[in-house]
């Protein structure tokens, strides 16, 4: 079994095909950082409660590859600063239009957060005005429906309509086609409201008795903060991007494996388990089964060894795809899989079970 493992290993990381793709990708990824760094400086010039991102790489916590050709980019807001938690529970009795409702708005999820400007003790006087805020409420999907517009216009403005498109969507949410030298990129560009004072009381983190992350990681980790994103009608979603990124430095100082057992494990998602342009299991579902197989396995010597760490990993994923179910790491009950489509998990389930029966067989 180490012989296949170390079969399966070398034929991942070092094959022509292989090292071509990542080098495409890692292409596309700068070029569609220039052409996003262009249009977002072009939007917080046209309204400065938006910020530009800047061009720091593919390691910018701003920037996360779900996929070869599917990113996410978030894009700071500014003017709210001095963030609290809000104490006070009310009813909200209003569509993202503004008309009255005879009952109450539901609650948002686990993930999800009401944002009122009233939660900041310094804001701009332009998130008091009601393009973006309802009774008090900053909004979602008013913010992106503003920012839908400053990019559809700030493409023309920036002549980058031959390289981006501004897609159709059935929902608030703001993505782009970007033509890159080598391939089409989606990218979905979300307003972000960076919380760097505070850790959200949402996140009951670390879990009592854990021994990984570090307790000195633990508060270097909190003192980053969080974000909110705007991807929805009427609740901010969470985001531990500072979080995420930290607990994936420095990994395997111990001398371990668990940077090589993700990078096989995401080229063997990419390559045989999921591949296409819209998985259903992304890069980003791979990292919180990492940090989860971390949590488990907290000792050193539990990433020595390359075959046994490797399928320790994947077979956590295999039953957090066949029971449609993956706790967020930070979130307690949430389930990130909750809105997957339940066949294309089943379909990824069965190629990874066919994997572990003999993991050398996608070889052939």
């Amino acid at each position: 079994r180490h012989k296949c493992f170390r079969m399966l290993y070398a034929d991942c990381l070092f094959p022509t095909g292989v090292e071509r793709r990542n080098y495409l990708v890692s292409k596309a990824v700068e070029e569609v950082q220039t052409i996003i760094q262009e249009l977002t400086a072009e939007i917080s010039y046209k309204a400065t409660r938006f910020q530009a991102i800047s061009n720091s790489g593919i390691h910018n916590e701003n920037f996360k590859v779900l996929a070869p050709s599917q990113f996410l980019i978030t894009v700071p807001l500014r003017g709210l600063t001095g963030y609290r938690e809000c104490q006070l529970r009310h009813w909200r009795y209003y569509t993202v239009q503004g008309a009255k409702l005879l009952s109450s708005v539901r609650d948002p999820e686990e993930l999800h957060q009401w944002l009122e400007v009233e939660q900041f003790s310094k804001s701009l006087q332009q998130w008091h005005e009601t393009d973006v805020n309802i009774e008090g409420d900053l909004v979602p999907a008013k913010v992106l429906i503003v920012f839908r517009e400053l990019v559809e216009k700030s493409i023309i403005s920036c002549n980058l309509s031959s390289k981006v498109t501004l897609l159709e969507s059935f929902s608030s949410v703001v993505r782009v086609a970007v033509e890159t030298s080598e391939f089409q990129v989606e990218v979905e560009l979300v307003p972000a409201v960076e919380i760097p004072t505070c850790w959200p009381e949402k996140a009951r983190w670390p879990r009592c008795l854990k021994r990984w992350p570090s307790q000195e990681k633990v508060q270097c980790i909190k003192s980053l903060g969080f974000d909110l994103l705007a991807r929805s009608n009427y609740h901010w979603q969470l985001c531990f991007s500072r979080a995420e990124h930290m607990l994936m430095e420095g990994l395997d100082e111990d001398g371990g494996c668990r940077m090589k057992c993700f990078g096989v494990m995401r080229q063997m998602k990419e390559d045989v388990w999921c591949a296409g342009n819209k998985p259903v299991i992304t890069a980003y579902h791979l990292q919180t089964v990492l940090f989860w197989t971390c949590e488990k396995y907290p000792r050193t010597k539990d990433w020595r060894c390359f075959p046994e760490a490797f399928l320790r990993l994947v077979q956590k994923l295999h039953k957090c795809v066949s029971q449609h179910f993956l706790k967020h790491y930070f979130v307690k009950n949430t389930n990130l899989l909750k809105y997957a489509n339940t066949s294309d998990l089943d379909l990824v389930a069965s190629k990874i079970s066919v994997f572990l029966e003999n993991p050398v067989f996608c070889l052939d």
